[in-house]
């Protein structure tokens, strides 16, 4: 007897993206749980809106869900980086993208999570030993010969160091300790890229960098150990982790803070048109 192909003896429907979507959508919706439900966990990468909603995601260990609630929720104020909170709403699809999330209502405070107030304990040993001592900062080098960059040898970070460096102070070597910059195994290897600048003769300054990025992302630049080896270092730290709105632990114990890379680049060398102008108006 000949096989009969089950999908040609029942032609199946084609949905859409929308379609599908929007069923997803509804079945969540219609279900008596998810349309009325208390979650908690810890905020994270909150962002305000000029329009007055707040987007954010909660956060239990490894597991995150995206959360948005618009003008007018009850307890929006509660919603900070770190902070544990409980909130009603329900769950829905986010259509444009297809985002799973929780549109909060209301929003009660727990305290702080876990890791946040890990983070203030390890902040407060941390200054207590002195390693945030403005008195023990060191000096950036005005010459330097050889800049030491400790970042992802693959990001776009490591690109825009080199510009900004060939352009400003073509003079200036730059020694690369390639790391993982975000991840589980991010911290081990940074440490590891700060024993290599050790190591290495004659390094002048050494720039520790990251782009942007979430929360947990960063998360790296605030382990313990991170901060030790910055404190450790042999030469002076400039550290550009994140935007300028982050401030990591590892800016607090780097001898000089830098908003950005490439701002970093810039601060650790000079401006050789700049240079010329001075020997030119001075000759």
């Amino acid at each position: 007897l000949e096989k009969v192909d089950p999908y040609r003896a029942k032609i199946m429907p084609v949905y859409t993206v929308s379609q599908v979507t929007r069923y997803i959508k509804e079945s969540l919706e219609r279900d008596a749980l998810l349309a009325d439900l208390w979650v908690s966990g810890e905020a994270s990468n909150v962002a305000r809106s000029a329009a007055g909603h707040t987007y954010f995601s909660l956060k239990e260990e490894n597991t995150l869900m995206r959360c948005v609630m618009f003008k007018g929720g009850s307890g929006g104020e509660h919603i900070l980086d770190g902070s544990a909170v409980s909130l009603h709403g329900r769950m829905s699809v986010y259509e444009v993208r297809g985002d799973l999330q929780c549109i909060a209502d209301i929003v009660r405070p727990e305290g702080m999570g876990e890791r946040s107030l890990e983070l203030e304990r390890l902040k407060v040993q941390l200054e207590a030993e002195g390693l945030f001592e403005p008195s023990r900062k060191r000096s950036i080098p005005s010459f330097p010969r050889r800049v030491g960059v400790i970042t992802s040898p693959t990001g776009a970070v490591w690109h825009d160091i080199q510009n900004v460096t060939g352009r400003r102070y073509p003079l200036a070597e730059l020694v690369l300790a390639p790391c993982q910059v975000q991840g589980d195994n991010a911290a081990p290897t940074i440490i590891e890229a700060f024993d290599a600048m050790n190591a290495e003769p004659d390094i002048d300054v050494v720039i520790l960098a990251r782009g942007g990025g979430s929360a947990e992302e960063l998360w790296p630049f605030n382990e313990e150990a991170v901060a030790r080896a910055i404190y450790a270092s042999k030469p002076p730290i400039i550290s550009a982790v994140g935007h300028e709105t982050n401030t990591s632990i590892a800016d607090m114990v780097a001898d000089l803070r830098a908003p950005t890379p490439s701002a970093a680049a810039e601060m650790a060398v000079p401006d050789s048109r700049e240079l010329n102008e001075r020997i030119v108006f001075n000759a």
